[in-house]
């Protein structure tokens, strides 16, 4: 039956080629459109490096002041004698990284500007991460204790600062008009990993900023790290009892909040006290753009596939006067549409590979190298036939209930 259904679709492809090319071009162009989303979404998600112990892991984005009766709230990073003072002091943790968001500073080598991006950092932050060193290695406790101007930097920051340097350990890079000694060389984080990614890091103790200053605002961010995975709830629970015994620090606020989460929940916080969590919320923006997005094409589809409906009238007046029914009917059409479909989406996966081989080429975001792995193929696979129910089903519908008469007529 199927076999008979895939042939009849393919004629009737054939038969009207500019209606099958409208079609398989709306289908093909959202589903890559799509792909190509699901791609960038799925390596942000997923892309362990150099984080690879996100499962047993809770990240704290920032901190915020809430005043019910001046209805005020601000919210920031936290500060680091936060992190230090009131989470170091936790049982749970094995360790406690603590950094600085990135910030941002010119330096010149050879009359050349470069930006580089640095972050400050405590020597627990390279136990938790696991950062691939190229050569060399992290600075450690005591440097970090004695304040020593020591740096590891990225492999991007090497290229670009040193050029074709075999090995820089030992030699001296200039950021913010100080000179650091490079200790290590690691590979490279794309931005988007953005409690991790910076161009070099530094000891905080060499931070120009006030890092021991004893409110809870700041401009730092720390990850909890469980000795095991079963040990997370246990870790989110202590941190919990913390954050409800916090003093708040002003007259015009009532309470405190700060969140340890998971790091799609920390990526995505928007510091809410009520309502949806930022990755509710995320997710919820991205499912309706993703119908949205979809449904202009499923409706131009629907059209397109009535019209053809109309021009087989004649064939279904045919096939109800010989005894098929209108189940028969409705099932035979959808299957015809899920095959254009599958054909669309064929077409949308070679499509999406060129486009991300291109982005990836173009490097459009630094050290983000998409791809179509199963996960990707997986969710096309759902849309794909999502889209193929949605504009079959009613057209089909609306041919199950032609009249034999009027259909023969014609």
């Amino acid at each position: 039956m199927l076999k008979n259904y895939f042939k009849i679709a393919i004629v009737v492809l054939r038969r009207r080629k500019f209606f099958t090319f409208i079609s398989l071009f709306g289908i093909s162009f959202t589903l890559t459109i799509l792909m190509v989303a699901t791609a960038f979404i799925d390596r942000i998600t997923t892309d362990a490096y150099p984080d690879a112990k996100r499962d047993r892991s809770l990240y704290i984005s920032g901190i915020s002041e809430v005043g019910y009766k001046t209805n005020w709230m601000r919210r920031s990073p936290t500060s680091f004698y936060f992190l230090d003072h009131y989470v170091r002091s936790m049982k749970t943790p094995v360790k406690v990284a603590i950094s600085s968001n990135s910030a941002s500073t010119n330096t010149y080598v050879n009359d050349k500007k470069i930006t580089i991006d640095y972050k400050y950092t405590n020597a627990a932050f390279w136990d938790v991460t696991d950062f691939k060193f190229i050569e060399g290695k992290p600075f450690n406790q005591q440097q970090v204790a004695n304040a020593e101007r020591v740096t590891v930097i990225s492999e991007d920051i090497k290229h670009e600062y040193f050029g074709d340097e075999p090995t820089v350990v030992g030699k001296y890079i200039e950021a913010d008009n100080v000179k650091y000694r490079v200790c290590g060389v690691v590979k490279s984080v794309p931005i988007t990993t953005y409690m991790l990614y910076s161009d070099i890091y530094l000891p905080y103790t060499v931070s120009k900023g006030n890092y021991k200053d004893k409110g809870y605002f700041g401009a730092y961010l720390g990850i909890l790290l469980a000795a095991n995975k079963a040990d997370v709830p246990k870790m989110q629970k202590e941190f919990d009892q913390i954050a409800k015994r916090l003093p708040v620090d002003s007259k015009d606020y009532d309470k405190v909040i700060v969140k340890a989460e998971s790091y799609m929940a920390a990526y995505l916080s928007n510091g809410n006290e009520k309502g949806l969590s930022g990755l509710t919320l995320a997710t919820i923006i991205i499912g309706v753009f993703a119908f949205l997005f979809m449904l202009l094409p499923t409706l131009n589809l629907i059209n397109i596939n009535i019209t053809r409906i109309m021009e087989r009238s004649s064939e279904i007046g045919v096939r109800k006067a010989f005894g098929a029914s209108s189940v028969t009917l409705v099932y035979q059409f959808i299957v015809e549409n899920l095959i254009l479909t599958v054909i669309g989406a064929v077409i949308a996966v070679v499509l999406s590979l060129i486009i991300i081989h291109f982005i990836n080429s173009a490097n459009l975001v630094a050290n983000l190298n998409l791809s179509i792995n199963i996960s990707v193929l997986f969710y096309a696979l759902i849309t794909c036939v999502l889209f193929g129910l949605l504009s079959g089903v009613y057209p089909a519908w609306r041919m199950s209930k032609l009249n034999v008469v009027t259909a023969l007529k014609a």
